[in-house]
């Protein structure tokens, strides 16, 4: 989100991060938003009976924010199918795997369990299924035998942070 936020502010940069949203209250994701002048708010999804409903109400914070696209960062909650529907082509996210390996969480131990050689991040379309949507773009990385869950999902987070802005940008540059 940080990223995103620093890649907008260059003058050329073809989109304006006008809104952070988090479901949960305590993320910190929110007060780094705050903190870089970006309009922040929580809807925590405890506070609704339904996920239709906790959605309904994310959909009409982002269309009176005037909000066209949506950048997932960090955003730990699956969204339905009406949602995704009613965002079709205007919502992505970044995951920390190669997809389509590794899909949902975990995704680092995952790979070193599975003893693979190259690692890394892809941002793709949200879809109805979860990390399943057509792929933007990808940035990988060699595992080494020094790795551990915390030293390699430091590593992918370096290139999430590279990555994510130019998917960004050719995401809305094509669509």
């Amino acid at each position: 989100m940080v990223a995103l936020i620093a890649a907008a502010q260059a003058e050329t940069y073809p989109a304006d991060i006008r809104l952070v949203i988090s479901n949960r209250p305590e993320a910190e994701g929110l007060r780094k938003a705050d903190a870089l002048g970006v309009n922040a708010i929580c809807i925590d999804h405890r506070d609704f009976k339904t996920r239709a409903d906790f959605e309904a109400e994310l959909d009409a914070a982002l269309h009176a924010h005037g909000i066209e696209f949506v950048a997932c960062a960090g955003f730990m909650r699956v969204l339905g199918k009406d949602f995704t529907r009613r965002w079709t082509d205007k919502i992505i996210n970044i995951h920390p795997s190669l997809l389509p390996k590794y899909k949902g969480l975990h995704t680092h131990k995952r790979a070193l369990e599975a003893k693979d050689r190259e690692h890394g991040c892809t941002v793709h379309w949200v879809t109805e299924g979860v990390d399943e949507g057509e792929i933007i773009a990808q940035s990988a990385l060699a595992v080494t035998a020094a790795d551990t869950v915390e030293t390699l999902a430091a590593r992918v987070k370096a290139l999430e942070h590279t990555l994510y802005p130019a998917a960004l940008k050719r995401a809305l540059i094509e669509n």
